[in-house]
């Protein structure tokens, strides 16, 4: 592993310039990360990218990741290559920080995150976002703290990912399963996904629908509706569209002590004065529910989401911090989203942990087939 001065900065490189890879670009030359800075990117439209002093531009990320240019890699490309990438950078010795999904399927997951073990003091991170926003992190504690009780049911409609025909036909790699892999799953609902294992932990099984091209000229997934049990019975529906405008996105979940939901920037518990369960049980009259409070809380704003990942990612090379999205915790995302496709595909019940190579036999299939 290349050592880094203490004081920093961190010299970073940036593998692939698109939407995510210019953003996170942008955030680094202006200063939003003063412990990062960019000295190498590479990609065939490295254009989005303002020119800065000091920044080389290599052909490949081959070049980039062999130039002694850089501490740590961002990888930002399209997401199959995330794997092999990924890997090459853990085997030079650099930092790395990979975009959601760390891979496309479980199998190159394992893959990646195998080639960080062992490397002590080698940080290895993902883009997961949203776990800085104040209100999943208000949800989480809620729920880790005891405050909800034992879950009985999650219901997460995420159907606000509208997109056009004219998005699907922005780049050729999108929205096939050679290019992308998948569709709203992979692509729009990692971070949603990344949020149901780290709110809720991992289901015991899954039963999914998901409809392919049912809204857009299209051969990959753009609805599903996925039905989850958990190893404590509980159980969810997970539901996702780029189909549906104007679409929502609400998070109700129902615990022993109470009701919890987030909706349009507003997360409200509606407690029970004792929990219904032992309120069941101990009530003569059959019609009766516990009595309720309602409470509000004072959250506004989301954090610093991508320039908060980023600022981590430093203090852990720098500092030591710990990690808000260890890459390896990625593996449980893609997961969840190659269960509720293979479900689909074998009309079955899927037992977790997937059979990583089985799926990525039909993922094969799939992209073998004209």
């Amino acid at each position: 592993m290349r050592p880094v001065t203490a004081s920093g900065p961190v010299r970073i490189g940036i593998v692939g310039a698109g939407t995510m890879g210019s953003a996170h670009a942008r955030n680094i030359l202006e200063g939003k990360i003063p412990r990062l800075r960019l000295t190498a990117l590479c990609d065939g439209h490295s254009s989005h990218v303002p020119p800065a002093p000091g920044v080389k531009i290599f052909e490949n990320s081959r070049l980039l990741i062999r130039s002694g240019e850089v501490d740590a890699v961002l990888v930002a490309t399209p997401h199959y290559s995330h794997t092999s990438i990924g890997i090459d950078a853990l085997e030079h010795g650099l930092h790395l920080l990979v975009e959601k999904p760390i891979s496309v399927h479980k199998r190159d997951c394992e893959k990646l995150i195998a080639a960080h073990h062992g490397r002590e003091g080698q940080v290895f991170a993902a883009m997961f976002n949203q776990r800085t926003d104040p209100f999943y992190q208000k949800i989480r504690s809620l729920i880790h703290d005891g405050e909800l009780g034992e879950i009985r049911r999650v219901h997460w409609t995420i159907t606000n990912w509208f997109r056009t025909a004219a998005y699907y036909g922005s780049g050729g790699w999108r929205a096939t399963w050679a290019g992308e892999g998948g569709g709203v799953l992979v692509n729009q609902c990692p971070h949603n996904l990344d949020l149901l294992q780290w709110l809720f932990g991992m289901p015991a099984r899954i039963r999914a629908f998901c409809q392919f091209g049912r809204y857009h000229d299209i051969e990959v997934e753009d609805n599903v509706t996925a039905y989850l049990e958990f190893p404590n019975a509980a159980t969810a529906v997970f539901i996702a569209s780029t189909g549906e405008a104007p679409g929502s996105n609400r998070l109700e979940i129902a615990a022993e002590r109470g009701k919890l939901v987030y909706e349009n920037d507003t997360l409200t518990f509606t407690r029970n004065e004792v929990e219904m369960s032992a309120f069941s049980r101990a009530s003569d009259k059959p019609f009766a529910a516990p009595a309720t409070t309602e409470i509000t809380f004072p959250i506004s704003g989301h954090g610093e989401q991508h320039a908060g990942i980023l600022k981590n990612f430093a203090a852990a090379i720098l500092d030591g911090a710990p990690l808000i999205a260890p890459a390896a915790e990625g593996i449980h995302s893609v997961e969840l989203a190659n269960a509720m496709l293979y479900s689909t595909f074998t009309a079955k019940t899927i037992a977790l942990p997937l059979n990583a190579r089985s799926y990525e036999r039909h993922l094969k299939k799939l992209i073998a087939s004209p």
